[in-house]
């Protein structure tokens, strides 16, 4: 059973009154009544991820006494991207940003999040579907970066990188298949660095809505690094240019 995982309809209804960042909630298939439809709508207005799961797979998860209703809460609060833009702006300095698409390992989140803090991202976007979250595990990894590194769920992040480049930051994606070497690229200013899922990569859309694609150079006789390696790699390039 996950650590952060909250049970029962009063419990659940206090973690949402109490503004903590929640990562799911889960309810029991069936028809929502009373305290459970409010804590539906509570879900909804807030725009957390709901699931519904059959009662023998939410009484595994909880070990019983879930009275239908079950939340993920996460290890840290989460921010948005204005507030990361804003801690840019307040320390007079261009936006350094990472967005993860669709990133799944929590040890790799935990890992990308430990770098972040030592090179000084404003922050992190992840998609607030299909994404790992801000869990123990991630918490645990990041060795306490995940309490200063600001993290922001969004709903879609095609849309969202565009908005980012209409703010004027650049979006560099790393893709093993680029044709430029990342020491050969353009890391100056305002930028957003797009990591994608461990086995697949950036989806279609995230790809193109990149400004620029770079890879790693490698001779060895494995062709790709570990997810929060390659990042770390080029975040340091970006922290380079930046000093």
């Amino acid at each position: 059973m996950d650590d952060n995982l909250i049970f029962g309809r009063n419990a659940v209804t206090e973690l949402l009154k109490s503004g903590h960042s929640v990562n799911k909630i889960f309810f029991a298939e069936g028809k929502l009544d009373g305290s459970a439809q409010k804590i539906f709508a509570l879900a909804r207005t807030a725009g957390i991820v709901v699931e519904f799961l059959s009662r023998e797979k939410l009484d595994k998860l909880c070990g019983g006494r879930h009275q239908g209703v079950a939340a993920l809460a996460a290890s840290a609060d989460y921010s948005t991207v204005e507030e990361i833009l804003s801690l840019a702006e307040s320390r007079n300095e261009p936006p350094f940003v990472i967005l993860l698409d669709e990133l799944e390992d929590p040890q790799n989140f935990g890992a990308i999040l430990r770098t972040a803090e030592a090179v000084g991202v404003h922050g992190v976007i992840i998609p607030k579907r299909r994404s790992v979250k801000l869990n123990a595990t991630v918490f645990k990894t990041s060795a306490g970066a995940a309490e200063y590194v600001k993290v922001a769920p969004v709903t879609n992040v095609a849309q969202t990188l565009k908005q980012l480049r209409e703010l004027g930051l650049k979006i560099v994606g790393a893709d093993m298949n680029a044709t430029i070497d990342f020491t050969q690229a353009d890391l100056s200013g305002a930028t957003v660095l797009v990591v994608g899922n461990e086995g697949k990569g950036m989806r279609r859309l995230t790809r193109e809505n990149c400004d620029l694609l770079v890879k790693i150079p490698m001779v060895g006789k494995i062709n790709s690094l570990n997810a929060s390696v390659a990042a770390a790699v080029l975040m340091y390039e970006i922290f380079r240019r930046r000093i």
